[in-house]
């Protein structure tokens, strides 16, 4: 039951849809995963948008799934709500923030699921639980009825068993929405950071090169993007949360304890820094999308990690994935094959902003190949 926070049993035959308990579901609380929030939540008036446009897509609503609280972690461990199960290895973590889509999805309870991705909530669960996940060009997807973490970062998209949920998902999230057929070109731009495992960098290696040519590149503000999705998150996070540390005992440690740091760091005085690294970014990533129709690299720097009480294995997970959400760009996560694993390794493709139906159309390639 941990995946879930709310089940429903929607009537209907369209296709069954699991949304994050960040979003709105007319009729039901929102509680954002949270004590803190579930005991002050009432019923919503009505769907988020991205909720009300799936409903009239003809989705059924298959419940609210589990998460990260308040979106504020990347492991999926949860001491208020439970945290779901991996269901390709029970003793490790199944990511997060939307951990109960990831698991929902991969376990066939549901065809589609909706997450949201401030710092790679979509991607991370996707990778750790070897599903698909999409996250959408910032500002492409409406945010009406979202719970807020970091209203610059966050976004909605879709996860699914395979590439064609996926564009399901964005079916009913954007009725309309037709990946573009990938036609190779120039090479995969391939970006190069350290710190991570060697065998999942030649996994993704391995899948890429059966695609099409890759080209080594390296980025100057990767790293420091990381920081700076860690400053976003923070004066935006503390701005929507930082009420809520007068319960403390409504709170779990961890969260508590990432609320008194985000308080910190936006009385540090970084945020135009950041922004300064959110530029450079952008601009050295659209310099190398003008010349490559995708970049590539890993999800996570490893495996997914067993629970970690020091927080280290969380904090690792976003290592990767934060950097997108500051650039704005879309990007979708795949599983891939990792040799002598029972885990897959994921890979990230990287599109421009408003570039998800290429960036679809890729990934169906992609996965063509591996099969």
């Amino acid at each position: 039951m941990t995946t879930w926070i709310i089940q429903t049993d929607a009537p209907g035959d369209g296709p069954r849809l699991a949304v994050k308990d960040a979003m709105d579901v007319a009729g039901l609380p929102t509680t954002a995963g949270c004590e803190a929030i579930a005991e002050h939540a009432r019923p919503a008036a009505v769907d988020a948008a991205v909720v009300a446009s799936a409903r009239a897509q003809g989705a059924r609503i298959a419940g609210k799934a589990n998460l990260n609280e308040l979106c504020m972690a990347a492991d999926g461990v949860n001491p208020w709500s439970g945290t779901p199960v991996n269901p390709l290895d029970p003793s490790r973590v199944p990511g997060g923030s939307s951990s109960g889509s990831a698991v929902a999805v991969a376990t066939g309870e549901v065809d589609v699921a909706l997450g949201t991705d401030t710092s790679g909530s979509i991607r991370i669960p996707a990778a750790c639980c070897g599903i698909a996940g999409l996250k959408t060009t910032n500002g492409r997807v409406p945010l009406d009825g979202v719970y807020p973490l970091s209203p610059t970062l966050d976004v909605v998209g879709p996860m699914g068993r395979d590439v064609a949920a996926v564009v399901l998902g964005m079916g009913l999230i954007e009725p309309g929405f037709t990946p573009v057929p990938y036609e190779p070109s120039q090479p995969i731009a391939r970006l190069r950071v350290p710190g991570v495992d060697p065998a999942i960098d030649a996994a993704v290696d391995d899948a890429l090169r059966r695609l099409a040519p890759l080209t080594d590149v390296t980025s100057a503000h990767y790293e420091e993007a990381a920081t700076a999705n860690g400053v976003i998150v923070s004066v935006e996070g503390w701005r929507q949360n930082g009420h809520l540390l007068g319960d403390p005992a409504k709170l779990s440690g961890r969260i508590h304890r990432r609320l008194q740091q985000m308080k910190d760091v936006s009385e540090a005085g970084m945020l135009d820094w950041a922004i300064g690294v959110q530029k450079a970014l952008r601009a050295e990533l659209g310099a190398l999308l003008r010349r490559h129709p995708a970049i590539a690299l890993p999800v996570l720097t490893g495996v997914a990690p067993e629970p970690d009480e020091a927080d280290e294995s969380d904090l690792l997970l976003t290592t990767l994935t934060g950097q997108i959400n500051v650039a704005g760009f879309p990007a979708f996560a795949l599983p891939v094959p990792l040799p002598g694993s029972h885990l897959p390794a994921s890979v990230q493709l990287i599109g421009p902003p408003g570039g998800e139906e290429e960036l679809c159309g890729l990934a169906a390639a992609l996965e063509a190949a591996l099969a």
